[in-house]
């Protein structure tokens, strides 16, 4: 019985060795070391010479070797034929055409390379076998070849993401029978008025992804019903709007789509109630359309909804689709972000949706209080309730269940938090956003448990604690933390610690004190500006390959100089602001190593000696600011052509001396340039009218803003944005302007030894608003052409040697609130016009040839001699005329000049709000008219009744 087993056992084997190669492979019989073929490895090695592999992501691919073991080849255990090639994301090149040897492949995907705008080879059509083909992110370019309907067996196809010519037909792709999933992105179809035709004919067809293709609203072909049964439709970002064929296709078809996405086109009106009609939809993204209304409360009987995201419309009124919601509906949703809205009314209990793991209904206009019950949903992960009008006592209840809690958002309300002083919660958060919170004045306990978060903003929170008081965590994950605009107080610790991305830190307006520890430059973005900080930076100087890219430290006591090695390994820096401190010495040469600076701050220290030559270096200046130090030597040539970026510079309060270079009038892009109270000679450039920027009246942005993008997680990137800000002197005051920094235009060379005359090209510059050449030595005339510069506010031409009359021209600039004239040779008599009469005496002081209002000086033929029989006789005519209701020449004199006086007061207050002045003026300059008229006829009746 044993023998006749074994026999049959061994008949069994030989059975199985026989059986078909695919029925071995099933039971682990095949032969898996068969080997590639040598006409395939050839074609491989040949592909890998047209490539660019700078990775060496292909490192493996070598002669000597069976190419079915290389990296990103895999072959058929049965034949050995190479049947998937992936070289995705490998560099740069061609295809070399060797690639047909590999006639068996099913599967290819040369995504995300640089084929420089090539066409597709029209020999990959040839791969009959092949079933998924991805040709995403490769930069191929001009026409889709039409061959690629050959490949019948195709399941899967990514064209999307390169640069093809726009197509005008795309019938190849009903061709391709077999097709399951389609992406063609980024294709521009603009042409196409057929797709939806096109895709109807594809019976096994799923996912449709056509984002970004500029999709035609109205299609020529009549809208039949679908023979597909998608899953997945995403028409996002087609500008399509609510009369597009696309919704009533969507609407009145047989397709049963799970998955829709039409976010970033231009919907508008109320959302169609069809949506909840489509009884299989899971997940529905309609972001940043332009629907408003209500969210019909047809949705809350969705009983397969999961994700319903509608944020960036104009949704209003209240949450009424919540409280309709079935028992299928409430238990199915997992998603609803409705953020960015218009949405009032309070918040209702969200413990309906027990499955609950993300909710967002930031940034609209609920109010009221937070309800306890919504630290019942277990489920929630994130929670984003910021930027509404939500106020009362947060308290642990409204955390009570939410272990699973990631994400919390609560900042820009009116929130007081009262925990329980040994509160422990049940999670561990990842994002932590409260500002504008109360949660001070002492730190909350609760924080210090915290261990896993990357994100924390607790800034304008009210806290005015110390820091030996709070544990301050810097887990070694820290992307993003602020504590700014609190009072904390105390030293920073000094921890030893590397972080996984450099974090952006800001520490900024608190009452900080002692050496700032080395660990913090190991940041990404550090603001510790306006606290109490003291004493040298040389932790800064031993940092080593540093990855700083913005660094405020200005407005602090920092001292001594700073060494000259100091900033050689910050190539990357590209904000360095360390005004308002204490540092002396020269400025260190290292600064030539920051190439990418754009902001460089050194103002209002004791920075000594000249600018070093090594600042020709930083070639991406934009503001560049050195005021209120004790340096000097000749401005220098450089700074005007190799800076050809600047916007603002600024060398005031300094000792430079010598004339003012000519090729500052190379900084076409520069607004302001203030080069006061130094020792400046010579005269004022000619060229001045080359600085393009001034010659224009719209300045580009109101703010002078920098922003650079960094990695804070491993799934996050955020955008760094810094906005330059500088003290300036205005109308006799210094103001700090950020917000409306861009909206300046000044020149200030005051306070100088300047000679010869004002450049008459100076006229030219018409988008300046501030012109100070006060306390020089200019001499010659005011160009009569002075009205050329109609964006004038503030004029200073005091304390100089100027001469000749005052041009009448002056009255043309209606925006003008502030002149200095004073102290010159000006003579004559000083022009007369609602505008210049309501400046004040002290505007011409100083000028001893000058006459005329509001000078107490009058000028010849001004006086009249005055008859006293007359003034009786008119003084009885006044009187006659109050009697009969008349009134006099003074009254309507006096409120004419009140009324203009008046006003002009008024227009002082709006220094730099041009829209606004300039439409007060054009009021004025036609009521004034009006009031010429009115007191005209006035004072001719009057004069009548005293003739008579």
């Amino acid at each position: 019985m044993g023998g006749t087993s074994l026999q049959f056992l061994l008949t069994l084997v030989l059975l199985f060795l026989c059986m078909k190669p695919t029925t071995a492979n099933y039971l682990g019989l095949a032969d898996t070391h068969l080997g590639c073929k040598e006409h395939e490895r050839q074609a491989l090695l040949k592909i890998k010479q047209d490539l660019i592999d700078d990775d060496r992501h292909l490192s493996s691919w070598s002669s000597d070797q069976d190419c079915c073991t290389w990296s990103r080849v895999t072959c058929s255990n049965q034949t050995g034929h190479v049947i998937m090639l992936n070289l995705q994301g490998v560099g740069s090149g061609k295809l070399n055409p060797s690639l047909i040897e590999l006639k068996y492949l099913t599967d290819l995907d040369v995504s995300y390379n640089d084929f420089h705008q090539s066409q597709i080879p029209e020999f990959i059509a040839s791969f009959s076998n092949v079933t998924s083909l991805d040709l995403s992110g490769a930069n191929f370019g001009r026409n889709i070849p039409f061959q690629l309907g050959n490949l019948s067996n195709l399941q899967y196809l990514n064209l999307g993401g390169n640069n093809f010519n726009k197509p005008e037909n795309i019938e190849w792709l009903s061709l391709l029978s077999s097709l399951e999933i389609l992406y063609m992105d980024d294709i521009n179809l603009s042409k196409v008025n057929n797709w939806l035709h096109v895709v109807n004919k594809l019976p096994y067809l799923t996912y449709v992804h056509l984002d970004s293709c500029n999709l035609p609203n109205i299609f020529s072909v009549p809208l039949v019903n679908s023979s597909t049964s998608l899953d997945v439709l995403d028409l996002s970002s087609n500008n399509l709007t609510s009369s597009s064929s696309v919704l009533e296709w969507l609407f009145n078809s047989n397709t049963s789509v799970v998955e829709l996405y039409l976010f970033e086109n231009q919907f508008q009106g109320l959302i169609p109630i069809a949506f909840s009609k489509i009884n299989t939809l899971a997940e529905l993204g309609l972001d940043s359309n332009e629907f408003e209304g209500e969210i019909p409360k047809a949705f809350g009987g969705m009983c397969n909804l999961k994700t319903l995201s509608l944020p960036l419309n104009h949704l209003s009124g209240q949450l009424g689709f919540i409280h309709n919601s079935t028992h299928c509906a409430n238990h199915s949703l997992e998603f609803l972000d409705l953020g960015q809205n218009q949405i009032m009314g309070s918040l209702p209990d969200l413990t309906t949706f027990p499955s609950l793991t993300f909710l967002d209904l930031s940034q609209n206009r609920l109010n009221g209080t937070i309800p306890e019950s919504l630290g019942k949903l277990s489920n929630l992960e994130s929670l984003y309730l910021q930027g509404n009008s939500l106020e009362g006592v947060i308290s642990d209840a409204h955390f009570s269940k939410l272990t699973k809690l990631k994400h919390l958002y609560l900042s820009n309300n009116l929130l007081n938090f009262n925990f329980s002083s040994d509160w422990v919660p049940p999670f561990q958060l990842n994002e932590i956003n409260l500002r504008f919170c109360q949660l001070g004045p002492r730190f909350p306990k609760w924080l210090q448990t915290q261990k896993n978060y990357y994100w924390l903003d607790i800034s304008n929170s009210a806290i005015s604690d110390s820091l030996s008081n709070f544990n301050l965590v810097f887990p070694p994950q820290l992307g993003y933390m602020n504590l700014s605009y609190n009072q904390i107080s105390g030293q920073i610790p000094n921890l030893s610690l590397e972080f996984t991305f450099p974090p952006i830190v800001d520490l900024s307006s608190n009452k900080l004190e002692g050496r700032i520890p080395q660990f913090l430059f190991e940041s990404g973005y550090l603001d510790l500006s306006k606290n109490l900080l003291s004493g040298p930076i040389s932790s800064l100087c031993e940092v080593q390959n540093g990855k700083l890219n913005i660094l405020d430290l200005s407005n602090n006591q920092l001292s001594r100089p700073i060494p000259d090695s100091c900033l050689m390994h910050f190539e990357g820096l590209l904000i360095l602001n360390l005004a308002n401190n204490h540092f002396h010495g020269k400025i260190p040469s290292s600064v030539g190593f920051l190439h990418e600076i754009v902001t460089l701050d050194l103002g209002n220290n004791n920075f000594s000696g000249k600018l070093p030559s090594s600042l020709k270096n930083c070639t991406k200046l934009v503001f560049f600011n050195l005021k209120q130090n004790d340096l000097s030597g000749q401005i220098p040539m450089w700074l005007g052509i190799s800076h050809p970026n600047l916007v603002v510079l600024i060398l005031r309060s300094n000792h430079f001396y010598g004339a003012i270079p000519t090729h500052i009038c190379h900084l076409a892009h520069l607004q302001i340039l203030d080069l006061a109270l130094n020792q400046i000679s010579g005269s004022m450039p000619k060229c001045l009218n080359n600085l393009t920027a001034l010659t224009q009246k719209v300045s580009p942005n109101a703010t002078i803003s920098h922003s650079h993008e960094t990695q804070v997680s491993d799934n996050t990137l955020f955008d760094m944005s810094y906005d330059d800000r500088m003290f300036f002197m205005w109308k006799g005051k210094e103001h700090e302007y950020k917000n409306i920094l861009g909206l300046l235009k000044s020149i200030d060379l005051s306070s100088n030894n300047l000679t010869g005359r004002i450049p008459r090209e100076i006229v030219e510059l018409v988008g300046l608003v501030s012109l100070n050449l006060s306390r020089n030595r200019l001499t010659g005339q005011i160009t009569s052409e002075i009205d050329m510069l109609q964006s004038l506010d503030a004029l200073d031409l005091s304390q100089n040697q100027l001469s000749g009359g005052i041009p009448s021209s002056l009255s043309h600039i209606d925006r003008l609130s502030v002149l200095d004239l004073s102290n010159n040779n000006f003579s004559g008599k000083i022009p007369t016009s609602p505008h210049l009469d309501t400046f004040k005496a002290t505007s011409y002081e100083g000028n001893p040839n000058l006459c005329g209002v509001p000078l107490p000086k009058k000028c010849s033929g001004e006086e009249i001699a005055q008859n006293p029989a007359m003034n009786r006789s008119r003084e009885h005519a006044g009187r006659q005329d109050e009697k009969e209701g008349l009134i006099s020449i003074g009254f309507y004199v006096s409120v004419a000049l009140g009324f203009i006086a008046g006003f002009w007061g008024v227009v002082g207050t709006l220094v730099l709000n041009m829209s606004l002045r300039v439409a007060f003026f054009r009021f004025l300059n036609n009521f004034k008219d009006r009031l010429y008229v009115a007191i005209s006829v006035n004072l001719a009746r009057v004069q009548r009744q005293l003739q008579n």
